[in-house]
């Protein structure tokens, strides 16, 4: 079975998350918030790690409740400081919280996290078809923008193109990847960290 290129097919956990999930557009802002926050603390690390340490952020973040997560203090940030488990960047937890915040203002404004990032593209998908695609985009740009001008971190262009592409905005599996074959998505991605 072809996947895309970056799939490192020994390692299940990459398989899983290629076959199942990314690309799938994602509605629920529960699952958009938990990916905000584990693209945020990918920067500058693999996508792999970041897998491998997934079930450790869920438990440790309070099962990505943006609720709580807005409200953890100096001592939380301490324990997850603490936490072996996951990765251990006060700078990391300190925008995850900060960003949290912003999180629940955007969903008071639009009703939904899930209505304001999918209005950028008019609830529609993006199928990539270029053969060569860079890791950010113009619509990147503009969420990132955004987001920055809202107060969040850590959410630069590269961050949140990588973002779109996991929760399903933008759908850029390998034109010969068995998902294309299926018809979920078209083109060709060509990141080198997924």
């Amino acid at each position: 079975m072809k996947r895309c290129f970056w799939v490192d097919e020994k390692s299940d956990i990459y398989v899983k998350y290629h076959d199942e999930e990314w690309g799938v557009p994602k509605y629920d802002d529960r699952d958009l918030f938990e990916l905000l926050v584990l693209e945020s603390f990918q920067a500058g690390l693999a996508w792999i790690t970041v897998l491998k340490k997934r079930e450790a952020f869920r438990e440790a973040f309070d099962g990505f409740d943006v609720v709580k997560v807005s409200k953890y203090d100096e001592n939380k940030i301490n324990e997850l400081l603490n936490n072996e488990k996951i990765i251990r960047s006060r700078g990391k937890i300190a925008a995850s919280i900060n960003n949290a915040k912003v999180f629940l203002e955007i969903q008071k404004e639009y009703g939904s996290f899930s209505n304001y990032i999918w209005g950028f593209t008019g609830n529609t998908v993006i199928k990539r078809e270029e053969a060569d695609l860079p890791v950010s985009t113009p619509l990147s740009d503009r969420i990132s923008k955004d987001l920055k001008k809202r107060g969040m971190k850590y959410v630069g262009t590269v961050i949140i193109y990588s973002y779109l592409q996991a929760i399903g905005v933008v759908n850029d599996h390998d034109k010969d990847c068995f998902r294309a074959a299926e018809g979920k998505c078209i083109g060709s991605q060509s990141r080198t960290t997924r």
